[in-house]
C-alpha cells in the first residue's frame, strides 16, 4: 500500500502494528532517517535499543548473507515488546529477499521498516511494499512540512500553546529546516517556555531558530543599519573566517536595504510596508525593520544602495584592491550616515 503525504504524516505518528513492513524512501537521509527513528520509536518505545529488541542490517551485509533478514524477523528476544527488523540502505537488488520476508511474515514475527534513497515508480522495491496487501510504502519529497505536521512535532515535545504569529513564524522558519532540526527546534521552544502559561510568540521562535548563514548576514547589515559602524569589524572577521565572500556580502547588504527601501516607500507609511512583505518577517527583525525604515530617509537608502552597487561592481571588475577592506569601508560608511543622523 502506497501513503501520500498527508496519510503519512498520520501513519508516522502512529503506525500500525499489524502491518509486516514499512519502506521509507527519499533522496535526503537526513529526512529518510528522521522518519524510521519516529516509525521505530513509536512502534516499540523508547527502550527498544536497550531491550535489544531491534536488529539493524546493512544493504551491503543483507547482499552477502540473504538469511539475516529471515533470523531477525523470528527471533526471539528476552524482553517483553514490539521488535523490529532495520535494513539500512536497501536497494531493488534486495527486492526478491524483502518480498520473501513479506510475504513469510506471521503475526508476533519482527515489523520491518526498510530505508532507501528515492525510487522511481518502476522500482522491484517499491513494487514489492506498494502491492503488498500488509506492507506500506512512502516516499519523502522537498516540500515543506504542512501546518498539521508542524503542529504535531509541537505537541510531541510538549508545546501545546502556539500565538498565530509564531505558527506563522515557524511555517516560514520550517521551509529550510530538516525534519530532525525541526524536532530539536520544537524540544527548545519547550525548553524556553517552560512554566510560562503564555502561548509561545514569533519574538520566542526567533529566538531558538537555528541561524543559518544568510541570517548571519542579514543580522550583519542590521548592525550597519542600525549605524553601529564600531561593531561591523568584528563580525565582519568572523564571517570572513567562516568562508564568506567579499561579493556574497555585498549581495545580503543589497538585499537587505531593497527590503528596507520597500518598507520606507510604502503607501500608508512603515507599519503597511512591513505588512506587504512576502515572506513575511516577525519577531525582532519586524521590530528592526520599522525602527529602522522611521530612522532612515529614503534618499539616504538610495544613497546606501548607490554605495553598495558600486563596491559589487569594483569586486566583480579587474581591480586589485583588497576586497575584504572594499567590503568593510563600504559598510562602515554606510553606517556613518545613518550614525550622523542621530
Amino acid at each position: 500500500m502506497k501513503l501520500n503525504a498527508r496519510e503519512a504524516a498520520g501513519y508516522f505518528r502512529k503506525p500500525d502494528p499489524r502491518r509486516a513492513g514499512l519502506l521509507i524512501h527519499g533522496a535526503d537521509p537526513a529526512a529518510v532517517d528522521e522518519r524510521r527513528r519516529e516509525v521505530a520509536l513509536a512502534l516499540a518505545g523508547p527502550d527498544a535499543e536497550a531491550d535489544m529488541r531491534v536488529t539493524r542490517i546493512a544493504a551491503a551485509d543483507l547482499r552477502k548473507d540473504p538469511a539475516l533478514l529471515d533470523d531477525a524477523m523470528r527471533a526471539q528476544g528476552f524482553f517483553a515488546g514490539m521488535r523490529l527488523a532495520i535494513v539500512e540502505g536497501a536497494s531493488d537488488g534486495l527486492a526478491p529477499v524483502i518480498a520473501a520476508a513479506l510475504d513469510d511474515w506471521r503475526e508476533g514475527d519482527a515489523v520491518m521498516i526498510v530505508t532507501a534513497n528515492a525510487l522511481p515508480a518502476r522500482s522491484a522495491l517499491r513494487k514489492a511494499f506498494e502491492g503488498h496487501r500488509n506492507a506500506v510504502a512512502v516516499g519523502l519529497y522537498a516540500d515543506p512540512p504542512g501546518r498539521d505536521e508542524v503542529a504535531a512535532v509541537l505537541a510531541a515535545a510538549g508545546v501545546t500553546q502556539v500565538g498565530p504569529d509564531a505558527m506563522d513564524a515557524l511555517m516560514d522558519v520550517s521551509r529550510n529546516l530538516d525534519p530532525g532540526d525541526l524536532r530539536q527546534l520544537a524540544e527548545k521552544l519547550s525548553l524556553y517556555a517552560y512554566d510560562s502559561d503564555a502561548p509561545v510568540s514569533a519574538a520566542d521562535v526567533a529566538a531558538c531558530a537555528p541561524l543559518s548563514m544568510e541570517a548571519e548576514l542579514d543580522t550583519l547589515v542590521g548592525i550597519v543599519a542600525e549605524g553601529r559602524a564600531q561593531q561591523i569589524g568584528p563580525v565582519l572577521r568572523q564571517l570572513f573566517a567562516q568562508g564568506t565572500m567579499p561579493v556574497g556580502l555585498c549581495i545580503a547588504a543589497g538585499r537587505y536595504f531593497r527590503t528596507l527601501h520597500s518598507v520606507a516607500t510604502a503607501p500608508g507609511g512603515a507599519s503597511s510596508g512591513i505588512d506587504r512583505l512576502r515572506p513575511p518577517v516577525y519577531g525582532p527583525r519586524r521590530d528592526a525593520l520599522q525602527r529602522q525604515a522611521a530612522a532612515w530617509r529614503v534618499a539616504d537608502i538610495e544613497a546606501a544602495l548607490s554605495e553598495i552597487t558600486a563596491t559589487d561592481l569594483q569586486l566583480r571588475s579587474t581591480s586589485r584592491a583588497p576586497e575584504h577592506a572594499l567590503v568593510e569601508r563600504a559598510l562602515i560608511r554606510i553606517a556613518m550616515r545613518r550614525a550622523a543622523r542621530g
